[in-house]
């Protein structure tokens, strides 16, 4: 059983060192004209000053379509002082979708005849200058249909953000291949052309994922989705301890919801790293345990090398955090992941921006509006 266990560690540090030696080093760009950027907002908005100004200071020209429910005083406030690089387009209220996907699938209906480039971003993210131009890069250059970048959570103060942030670093620094890629709805980017031969608009009705949708219609159609490894964009992460294991829940709800057979793959991966770690804890000895620490060290300093790699200072400290999880008790990252995994498979409710969905195969099946 010990060569197993350590067999498993290696396989785990070797992945993230897959991931770091593949880090692109030039980091080219493409500026290409017709580029739009599609933000969803809710109607509480507060007008994203930070990202604004991230957004203005992109290597590459685009145009900002907001798209809100229709009462955003924030996002129209943008768009008086901003002129024309600022469109906004007012979807109402969804009735039998996510509210995001409503707002979304507005956006695209609302798209110019010149509108060529299509970037999705979420609004919590601190985007790098580079961002734009990276995930046009290999759209522009023929080498994918879909690029997306990941999510490299910034934990606030307090443990359960530290260890969310630790479970999701396990997914953002895991290797990446086209054949086995998800777009991340927070920075992905298609041409307009492989939009409307997915028939985006087809494709995001009556869904609560558009992301998910949007990979699993790609997978379908057998088109190339490239993930741009040096775009871990960073994205803060705040909260009481209940939002922030919701948070987490959520995610894998929407994956579970939408593919079980992802989910199942997912979670058995992590169900025996979990079941690994129990046997080296209580009947593997201080061997074991040595060997499980030994390349849970090494993965964080690996991942120290990708965050300092990939972020902003500030940003790149407030991320490390998560690591400190990794170096002093790893199975309980793996543990957290596992439970968060498990729960996600529970109810078919997800809460989310204000409403409460019930979601079948992807569908929404009933929502409400929460106090």
């Amino acid at each position: 059983m010990l060569w197993v266990w350590i067999g498993l560690q290696a396989l785990t540090l070797l992945g993230v060192v897959n991931y770091w030696r593949n880090l692109p080093t030039d980091r080219k760009i493409e500026a290409p004209d017709g580029a739009v950027v599609i933000l969803s907002v809710r109607d509480d908005w507060d007008g994203g000053t930070a990202l604004i100004v991230r957004l203005k200071a992109q290597s590459a020209p685009f145009r900002l379509l907001i798209a809100t429910s229709g009462n955003c005083p924030a996002a129209e406030a943008l768009a008086a002082r901003e002129g024309a690089w600022v469109q906004i387009v007012a979807a109402g209220v969804a009735q039998d979708e996510g509210q995001k996907v409503h707002k979304l699938r507005a956006a695209l209906r609302s798209l110019r005849p010149e509108d060529k480039w299509l970037v999705f971003i979420d609004a919590d993210i601190e985007p790098p200058a580079r961002l734009v131009g990276r995930l046009l890069f290999p759209l522009v250059r023929g080498k994918a249909d879909i690029a997306t970048g990941y999510r490299l959570l910034l934990p606030g103060a307090g443990a359960t953000a530290a260890l969310v942030g630790a479970v999701e670093m396990q997914l953002a620094t895991l290797p990446r291949f086209a054949s086995a890629t998800m777009p991340w709805g927070g920075a992905m980017a298609l041409s307009r052309d492989v939009a409307d031969r997915l028939d985006l608009d087809r494709v995001l009705a009556g869904r609560l994922s558009d992301d998910m949708a949007i990979g699993l219609a790609g997978w379908r159609a057998k088109r190339r989705l490239r993930p741009v490894r040096d775009l871990l964009v960073a994205s803060p992460l705040e909260g009481k301890a209940a939002d922030l294991l919701g948070f987490g829940v959520r995610q894998y709800r929407h994956i579970v919801t939408n593919s079980v057979g992802m989910w199942a793959l997912a979670t058995g991966v992590v169900a025996i790293q979990s079941a690994a770690w129990g046997w080296a804890l209580v009947w593997g000895g201080w061997p074991a345990v040595a060997v499980g620490y030994g390349a849970a060290w090494g993965r964080a300093l690996v991942r120290l090398r990708i965050i300092a790699g990939v972020l902003e200072a500030a940003q790149a400290a407030r991320a490390q955090r998560s690591l400190i999880w990794d170096m002093v008790a790893p199975f309980a990252v793996t543990w957290a992941h596992l439970a968060v995994q498990v729960m996600a498979a529970m109810s078919n409710r997800i809460v989310w921006g204000g409403w409460d969905y019930r979601v079948r195969r992807g569908r929404v099946v009933g929502m409400t509006r929460r106090a």
